[in-house]
């Protein structure tokens, strides 16, 4: 399903190559992201207000979602020295404070002329049910001499 964290270069990467990781969105991880962006929206940091949404409860902020796709982009994989020219996505379904999910990233596309790649990104609940849905186009770290 996933690769061990390693570093790729445009030339070591393939269509079909993946990378998957876990992570556990806390309680502090939420509060420490709103207070760092200013995003207090009480859809994420108030218990009561939260109760009495659509959701039901507290739910993790969007861009923090798209946070780990970076991290994984960045230093995953491809790897340190990539860089993101552009990432989309959708948000299709609530993730709650305090739950686990998992980042994917799939290559899907190498385009030769530009030396970049295009990955498809995920990131699961952990009943396994797409949250975010997207695609990143990569330059991946340069080549060694």
């Amino acid at each position: 399903m996933s690769q061990q964290k390693s570093d790729h270069t445009f030339d070591s990467l393939k269509v079909g190559d993946s990378y998957d990781f876990l992570r556990f969105i806390s309680e502090d991880d939420v509060m420490t992201f709103a207070r760092i962006t200013g995003d207090d929206n009480p859809l994420h940091v108030d218990e009561e207000f939260a109760k009495n949404t659509r959701f039901g409860d507290r739910i993790v902020h969007g861009v923090f979602l798209l946070g780990l796709i970076s991290k994984a982009l960045g230093r995953d994989f491809p790897g340190p020295g990539s860089v993101a020219v552009s990432i989309s996505c959708r948000f299709l379904r609530p993730v709650r404070v305090n739950s686990e999910v998992r980042v994917s990233v799939k290559i899907i596309e190498k385009l030769e002329r530009r030396r970049l790649v295009k990955a498809e990104t995920n990131v699961f609940t952990e009943d396994n049910k797409k949250a975010l849905a997207g695609g990143a186009t990569i330059i991946p770290p340069p080549d060694s001499p």
